[in-house]
């Protein structure tokens, strides 16, 4: 058999930043059309709660388009009905002309749920389920805390210490029935789906199999090129076996090849990739020099192993690490420069005082602080302290490496 295309690791990180919109200048004025573009594009948007400087979702956007404001995004999930709050790996922001595809999660989560969540909250959850769907369809929309009257006496509402009717509505969500309608805060209020999903979407059932062929195509157009496994693990719907099955179908079937991917240490794994992909990826343009701050949760670092593969750069969220024991931070941001991850910073907003407080400044082995690098991160600093709508930058004590 002749030997596989190659791609090179730069033409490699390039095509991978140019799928996720880190490749050109950031530009455009991050709301209604065109952050919709920008969220279609990605196919998804993860959302988390940890706030040191603002939410991942928000970071995410603006990394892309640094006019985006938080206030932009609300109106298309709660008025316009553009998006809609679902799971892939995580919880996330979907494009809502997609939530037929979402029907696969459904149906998995209603059996797989059911039995895991049994064991854990006992028989008396089941029950739950018609009573919460009765009150939310006499009463309308409710939050986890509407429904705590069954709480035991002297518990917690925790994590994972939920009441039986927060653990239906997690279910219900989980499994399509329900649907986030909007948050208040950073709490779900939950309704009935039909309410919040536009009818024309709601009667659309594409069935499994069409469901699987929109999903791994939608992954692989994101990605660039992929295994199997990372195809499955982007929806997080689709099975590896799946996943692998449909790589196979499709390599038959002339629509997919095999090529070669240098890696960040020169070694070079198999993927999979449309045909004439390296091509294409060599044609791009270079990424911009621009140097951004991402969110831990960019999609572009979501898939950690992935990212240590092209880049050489190690990341694992140190919150849950004992503090004596992290590396670096309870929350730090990776910097991003041109088609190079740099190093990671750690600050925090200060709303009561209205500073950018930075505490420590990584840099990657070989990676110096010039003055030009200060200066685009003066700069990066500066646009963050804007979007979060604090004042100057303080950069305390030992924040640089020796």
């Amino acid at each position: 058999m002749p030997p596989r295309p190659v791609l090179p690791n730069r033409a490699a990180r390039r095509l991978f930043l140019h799928r996720h919109l880190l490749g050109y200048p950031p530009q455009g004025p991050g709301k209604v059309e065109d952050l919709m573009q920008v969220i279609r594009a990605l196919g998804f948007v993860q959302v988390d709660s940890v706030n040191t400087v603002e939410r991942a979702h928000h970071m995410i956007l603006f990394a892309r388009r640094p006019a985006y404001r938080p206030a932009h995004l609300r109106p298309l999930l709660e008025k316009h009905r553009l998006l809609f709050e679902h799971w892939t790996h995580d919880a996330a922001i979907v494009p809502v002309e997609f939530f037929p595809h979402w029907r696969i999660r459904f149906d998995r989560d209603r059996a797989r749920l059911h039995e895991k969540w049994e064991k854990w909250q006992g028989s008396g959850y089941r029950g739950e389920l018609d009573r919460v769907l009765e009150r939310i369809a006499r009463d309308g929309p409710v939050r986890s805390g509407d429904l705590a009257e069954d709480r035991a006496p002297g518990s917690t509402a925790g994590w994972w210490n939920w009441h039986p009717s927060k653990a239906a509505l997690e279910y219900l969500w989980r499994s399509g029935q329900l649907s986030v309608c909007h948050r208040e805060g950073f709490t779900k209020v939950y309704d009935l789906t039909e309410r919040v999903v536009p009818g024309p979407l709601l009667n659309e059932v594409p069935g499994h199999a069409a469901s699987a062929n929109w999903l791994n195509n939608g992954a692989m157009d994101r990605l660039g090129f992929a295994t199997s496994g990372q195809l499955a693990a982007f929806w997080a719907h689709v099975t590896p076996q799946e996943a692998n099955a449909w790589c196979r179908a499709e390599e038959e079937a002339g629509r997919l090849t095999r090529i070669d991917i240098e890696g960040a240490d020169g070694r070079l794994r198999p993927h999979f990739a449309r045909p004439g992909t390296p091509v294409a990826a060599e044609a791009l343009p270079d990424v911009t020099g621009r140097l951004r701050v991402l969110s831990p949760f960019d999609p572009a670092l979501r898939d950690r192993a992935r990212a240590e593969f092209l880049f050489g750069f190690r990341y694992r969220i140190e919150i849950f690490v004992p503090e004596a024991k992290r590396q670096y931070g309870y929350y730090v941001f990776p910097i991003l420069e041109g088609d190079r991850l740099i190093g990671r910073i750690d600050m925090t907003a200060r709303q009561q005082d209205g500073g950018l407080s930075v505490r420590r400044l990584w840099l990657e082995p070989g990676v110096t602080l010039s003055k030009g690098r200060q200066a685009r991160l003066d700069a990066e600093l500066a646009r963050v302290a804007r979007f979060v709508g604090v004042g100057a930058v303080e950069y305390r004590p030992g924040w640089a490496p020796a």
